[in-house]
């Protein structure tokens, strides 16, 4: 996907104060209690995901982790496409009080370059 400079810049911004972990380490991370969060659009969650992650959409994450995630100091690995969303996300939750929150470097992308293991949701 094409970026338009100004998003990429809004990024930029705020990866100082995001922390990226590699596909093999959210796997590890997962596999000892963290929580995978895919922050992609639905479409993109059905079309396939991150084994064993839950779905909140870039586009309401902020408004719904509190209901679904209130502890504030569990361990939480977002992703998206790439990384850029995510990153955002992240940067959010740790602004609303979310004190171990990281973004999977690579994203999706990475995920499926990695093999790690999918799910795709049936209709």
């Amino acid at each position: 996907m094409d970026h338009s400079k100004e998003f990429v810049e809004l990024v930029k911004e705020v990866m100082p104060r995001v922390t990226e972990v590699s596909v093999a380490e959210t796997v590890e991370q997962q596999a000892a209690g963290a929580t995978l969060i895919d922050v992609r659009e639905d479409n993109e969650w059905e079309a396939g995901h991150a084994r064993g992650a839950i779905h909140m959409g870039r586009g309401v994450i902020e408004r719904d982790i509190v209901h679904q995630i209130p502890n504030k100091d569990a361990e939480l690995i977002l992703y998206c496409g790439g990384g850029y969303r995510s990153a955002l996300a992240a940067d959010n939750l740790q602004k609303m009080g979310y004190s171990n929150v990281l973004s999977m470097a690579g994203g999706w992308t990475a995920w499926k370059e990695a093999d790690a293991p999918i799910e795709i949701n049936r209709r």
